[in-house]
């Protein structure tokens, strides 16, 4: 062989492995886009955004991220359909993703099932850590049951001994009621739940849900609605005087993608977990904004944040894994430390669960727009049951 060519030959030889080195890492993200766009949109930019800035510094160990996403159509079935697509035919490295709790849970099964890594970033229902939980799942948001613990302090503080439900009827829904009725009676072992009012996602029939709710005469109310079926329960229970002398405590509703279409009908006092961008100076925060500002010209949602914390938790757990491989990622995940825009969070290792927090603060309107007052942030790892009791709840891996 001539000495150049056996040179050249030499020198393919060793770019080779650097180049198979440069594959990117394809990441299959699964959400209900066409039906919750509200939170889903911002999501997007978030991700986006998160991608961007992880792919600039260099990817992951060399490797550029690639999100190959697909519409679940907000149905389970379909959501399992589009994952077997992305494991089987796009070859994905991992799953991500699910907004809805009973399209989580149909994701985390299937994670289960075909033994691949799957992290759920948004649904919110206990299950997917405890009940169904799985070693190849992990979940972002702080659950209903996280939530509920941040609330129910200040709600047993009200007295109120008569309450009433109100809740879209699927998994999120009744997770969250179960969760709240059982934290409250702990704290205010003489509640009572004298109402209780479970509507179809979506399809809330408001006038005949907010008579019920009067009809029972409860001294408060514990609304975990979001989305329109929110805001016609807002507008109807206003017209109707539902709230007046009432208290309420309301999952979610302090999020701008659900208190901003309420305007000047947001009602005034409701303890709400939520998202207040406008006043959160934070480090971490501060960056965040700045970034997805000069991108989209547009202030985040809690979809932004959430968005963009997935894509960094899923590249500093790539990062710590050095591989795509399965059990790797899981070992990796396992009591990973993470950055997002409300500071540092962890994946516990007992259950899989983000200590990622929540704001709690009360609604009120300020120049026709509704906002979050007297907020404050909650650490989420502050909230958890005993890790004896996880271990009731959670089956062995």
């Amino acid at each position: 062989m001539k000495p150049f060519l056996a040179i050249a030959v030499a020198a393919t030889l060793v770019a080779m492995p650097a180049l198979a080195q440069q594959k990117p890492i394809r990441i299959g993200e699964i959400n209900s886009y066409k039906a919750q766009p509200a939170f889903l949109e911002p999501y997007r930019k978030g991700m986006d955004l998160a991608l961007e800035e992880v792919n600039a510094a260099g990817g992951v160990n060399g490797r550029k991220i690639e999100l190959v996403i697909r519409d679940d159509g907000g149905n389970p079935g379909d959501a399992v359909r589009v994952a077997e697509e992305l494991v089987s035919r796009e070859k994905v490295d991992l799953l991500a993703g699910g907004f809805l709790s009973n399209i989580g849970l149909a994701l985390t099964d299937f994670a289960k099932q075909k033994k691949v890594f799957f992290m759920a970033t948004e649904p919110l229902t206990d299950r997917i850590v405890w009940q169904s939980g799985n070693k190849y799942t992990f979940r972002l948001r702080a659950s209903t049951y996280m939530q509920a613990a941040m609330l129910v302090p200040e709600a047993a503080k009200m007295k109120r001994k008569r309450w009433a439900v109100v809740y879209p009827n699927y998994e999120y829904g009744q997770s969250a009621i179960a969760t709240f009725k059982e934290q409250l009676k702990k704290a205010q072992p003489d509640v009572e739940f004298v109402a209780e009012q479970a509507t179809p996602l979506g399809r809330i029939d408001a006038g005949a849900v907010v008579q019920a709710l009067s009809d029972a005469k409860p001294d408060a109310i514990f609304n975990v609605l979001f989305g329109a079926d929110l805001a016609r329960f807002v507008r109807e229970g206003n017209t109707r005087g539902l709230f007046k002398g009432r208290d309420v405590v309301s999952l979610l509703t302090g999020e701008p993608e659900y208190i901003d279409p309420l305007k000047e009908e947001t009602p005034e006092g409701w303890l709400v977990t939520g998202y207040p961008w406008y006043g959160i100076d934070t480090p971490e925060h501060k960056s965040f904004f700045i970034a997805y500002h000069r991108k989209y010209n547009d202030y985040p949602r809690l979809g932004s944040v959430v968005g963009y914390a997935a894509v960094k938790a899923l590249a500093a757990g790539l990062k710590r894994a050095n591989s795509t491989d399965t059990e790797k990622l899981i070992t990796a995940f396992r009591g990973l430390n993470f950055e997002t825009p409300f500071g540092k969070a962890q994946f516990r290792a007992i259950d899989h669960q983000s200590t990622m927090g929540a704001y709690v603060g009360r609604t009120t309107v300020r120049g026709g727009k509704g906002e979050m007052k007297d907020y404050r942030y909650y650490d989420g790892a502050k909230f958890f049951p005993s890790d004896a009791e996880v271990k009731k709840l959670r089956p062995a891996d």
